[in-house]
């Protein structure tokens, strides 16, 4: 199954040097890398290894980068995958034989942490190892910082998460809206989660798999929330609701009402003592929610009851 992998690097070519060999090292794998405006040596570095760069003349969001570099892919699979994410050998192998499995559009795999690209700089500590989507719909990271060795049995998982996610090319362009796979309002936080919410919605199987293997530096994760500035933090709040308002059927939400309520309460009552600037993300929120209810995807014939709060064994 011919792959294209989709690399973005905003200034990332330090990342980028030890990444790109590895990702062009995968079999039956080519690579498209996005330079999103980049004043680094990441031109340099496409040009030394021979692969196709899209060149964006001003910096855009992560979305908008990632829909740039969907639109110079082809093949049957597109591994969307950080400049700060280095693949094990075998990883596009590994991963890329769950999608001849019935209704699997797309493959989460073992991500495990690291300080940086050397081997020297690894944890034994699992990164995600997918999407995990409580019933109060807040996402998180499926197995985030349990110890190694964890999660060795493949699984079906909520999503994959935009470190590293590989998907059948059907599947996107069945979860495409207006002609884009990434909703460009979600900016650069939770478009890894609406893409995957959406193609559950469609009746599309997401499967963890613990052969593919990757290295991450996650430089934004739960401990570190207090770094990101005002503005990420209040992106990462509104997010949430137009998550819900494009992807949540009546059914799912009546029956995780109270999950939802009570996180409601919790998330209003921390904004109100603690960062008041948080309350302009509700008014974000309702300013693009029409827009959001806009891109509502429709149930792809009799599709399950989407997964929310279930981990891989």
């Amino acid at each position: 199954m011919d792959t294209t992998i989709v690399i973005v690097s905003a200034d990332e070519g330090a990342n980028l040097r030890h990444s790109l060999p590895l990702a062009l090292a995968q079999e039956g794998a080519r690579v498209v890398v996005v330079d999103n405006a980049s004043a680094d040596e990441t031109a340099d570095l496409a040009r030394e290894h021979g692969v196709e760069r899209i060149a964006l003349g001003r910096r855009v969001s992560y979305a908008a980068a990632l829909n740039a570099g969907l639109r110079a892919a082809d093949g049957a699979a597109v591994l969307f995958l950080n400049a700060d994410c280095f693949l094990a050998p075998g990883f596009l192998t590994a991963a890329r034989a769950r999608l001849e499995e019935p209704g699997v559009g797309s493959v989460a795999p073992k991500l495990i942490r690291t300080r940086g690209p050397a081997p020297g700089a690894r944890l034994d500590r699992i990164d995600a190892v997918g999407i995990y989507m409580h019933r109060s719909r807040k996402n998180l990271l499926a197995g985030h910082d349990r110890p190694l060795p964890a999660f060795d049995e493949p699984a079906d998982v909520f999503g994959a998460d935009g470190a590293a996610a590989l998907y059948l090319r059907e599947t996107l362009d069945d979860c495409a809206v207006a002609g884009a796979v990434f909703d460009e309002n979600l900016e650069s936080l939770a478009c890894d989660v609406d893409l995957a919410w959406r193609a559950a919605v469609r009746g599309w199987r997401c499967v963890y798999e613990p052969r593919a293997v990757a290295w991450h530096i996650r430089t934004f994760r739960p401990a570190t929330r207090r770094s990101l500035p005002e503005p990420a933090r209040r992106l990462v709040l509104r997010n949430r609701y137009l998550l819900i308002a494009k992807n949540d059927r009546p059914r799912d939400l009546l029956r995780d009402l109270p999950w939802i309520l009570g996180y409601e309460l919790l998330a209003l009552g921390f904004a109100l003592a603690r960062e008041r600037h948080l309350l302009r993300g509700y008014a974000e929120a309702a300013r693009l929610l029409p827009a959001a209810v806009r891109r509502r995807p429709g149930p792809r014939g009799a599709a399950p009851a989407t997964r929310f709060g279930a981990l891989p064994p």
